[in-house]
């Protein structure tokens, strides 16, 4: 398999398994605006439709003949990105409050700090790997701009869930808004 098409199909895996992991390891700290006790802290996977099963129409392909200038390689990531931007929510969680824990993209960043991100399940997703699907990208957007917020800070949002496309032209699609979102900073915890 070409180095190119392997990154790229390590890198959908990776999205995967890190939707799993997404969280851990993560305590409060200080923060811009309290979270609602009354909102529902949601795992990621929470997001993903039972039935939604990206992954299913390449597994008889095999992989490891594709090369990078093979038109099926690019017509098969072309295609799971079609997929992937176009990720079916869970329908039953729009419009009701929620809590998620994840990391920063920044969409609209000023002197004053970001009040506009994307939030992502794991740390490099939309900036050094491709895009998750966009039902694990929340549009965040805050009442005011958050200071001292960067890129891959690790925050917990929240506010009411809605099912709304977002499309960035270099970030990806997100799936979900949060508007008006409350935003914590999360201090990491490191490992023994």
């Amino acid at each position: 398999m070409s180095a190119f098409v392997s990154r790229v199909v390590s890198a959908l895996l990776v999205t995967f398994a890190c939707i799993g992991l997404a969280g851990c390891g993560q305590e409060g700290a200080g923060g811009q605006a309290a979270v609602s006790p009354t909102a529902k802290e949601l795992p990621w996977d929470a997001l993903i439709p039972k039935e939604w099963d990206p992954t299913q129409r390449y597994r008889n392909i095999s992989l490891e003949a594709l090369r990078d200038n093979d038109p099926r390689a690019i017509q098969m990531l072309d295609e799971m990105r079609a997929v992937w931007d176009n990720a079916p929510v869970n329908v039953a969680l729009d419009g009701k409050p929620a809590t998620l824990s994840g990391f920063v993209v920044p969409i609209d960043v000023t002197q004053d700090g970001i009040r506009e991100f994307l939030l992502v399940p794991y740390f490099g997703a939309c900036i050094h790997t491709p895009p998750p699907p966009a039902n694990q990208i929340v549009h965040v957007i805050a009442p005011a701009p958050v200071k001292g917020l960067h890129a891959m800070d690790t925050v917990r949002v929240s506010g009411t869930l809605k099912a709304a496309r977002y499309a960035s032209a270099d970030m990806g699609v997100s799936g979900y808004e949060i508007a008006s979102a409350a935003v914590e900073r999360v201090a990491v915890t490191q490992g023994p």
